[in-house]
């Protein structure tokens, strides 16, 4: 067996949150790409059928699931008729979520809090529970893999918010705790932190904010933000046999930001 047939993913399935765009769109293609059929969720249907249509081009199935996974019941509701209607689900990435907010600590009402704590951790403990715990019950092992941040590490400069760097923060810990119960059951549990990448959200960023965003360019040591589809291989390894002896990390991806 060549080492490049283990990161194939020939005849599994993905169940993806924020699959449509940005970050969520390139690891859906990229986990296509090595073999995968896919389950997009995301609010647009219109990006999830653009999505679904270019995973289909190249030779995979692909269904859409509108959803607001902010939405504690509607997530819920989503992921198990996710199970009934399309599993066995083999790969699980939980990738929704965002900062959408810029209010300092002092101004954030509980209300706004808690909704972007259900959109950035809640979703992410609902999505593993209902979708990881249909893999333990099929017995054949899986992939969870944790959309986290580096700013589950360091607090983003001159930007207010902080609901995400704490919800971020859980996540890294969520999936260390998770990777130790569920690694007799085969299934591997890792976090992705992603530094800064031009998704759409940045971009808006950059024309609401544009001192933020080229305060830290300045700071990264490989010159500029990374692109969404350097993120695809990173996933295709995460789901992959190539990964089976890697649980509960916390894999950096930053252009070395994060070194300084």
């Amino acid at each position: 067996m060549s080492v490049l047939d283990k990161f194939r993913l020939n005849g599994k399935r993905l169940f993806i949150t924020g699959g449509s765009r940005g970050l969520g769109r390139e690891m859906s293609l990229a986990i296509a790409d090595a073999g995968a059929d896919v389950i997009l969720v995301g609010r647009d249907q219109e990006s999830l059928e653009k999505t679904a249509a270019d995973i289909r081009q190249l030779g995979r199935q692909a269904w859409t699931m509108q959803a607001d996974m902010s939405d504690v019941i509607e997530c819920e509701a989503t992921c198990k008729r996710a199970v009934a209607d399309h599993g066995p689900i083999d790969i699980l990435i939980n990738n929704v979520g965002g900062r959408r907010e810029n209010i300092p600590i002092e101004e954030m009402p509980l209300e706004k809090w808690q909704e972007l704590i259900d959109l950035n951790l809640t979703s992410v403990f609902l999505c593993t529970k209902i979708i990881g715990g249909a893999m333990i019950e099929a017995g054949q092992g899986g992939r969870v893999i944790n959309i986290a941040s580096i700013n589950a590490f360091v607090a983003a400069k001159l930007i207010h918010g902080r609901h995400y760097e704490t919800a971020k923060a859980a996540v890294v810990q969520f999936t260390r705790a998770a990777a130790v119960d569920w690694a007799p059951h085969g299934i591997t549990v890792n976090a992705i932190c992603p530094g800064g990448f031009m998704t759409e959200p940045n971009v808006r960023w950059s024309e609401l904010h544009p001192e933020v965003v080229d305060n830290f360019r300045k700071q990264i040591p490989m010159g500029d933000y990374g692109q969404p589809e350097d993120l695809g291989p990173l996933a295709v390894y995460l789901a992959s046999d190539a990964s089976r002896y890697m649980t509960g990390a916390a894999l950096i991806i930053d252009g070395g930001y994060t070194l300084c």
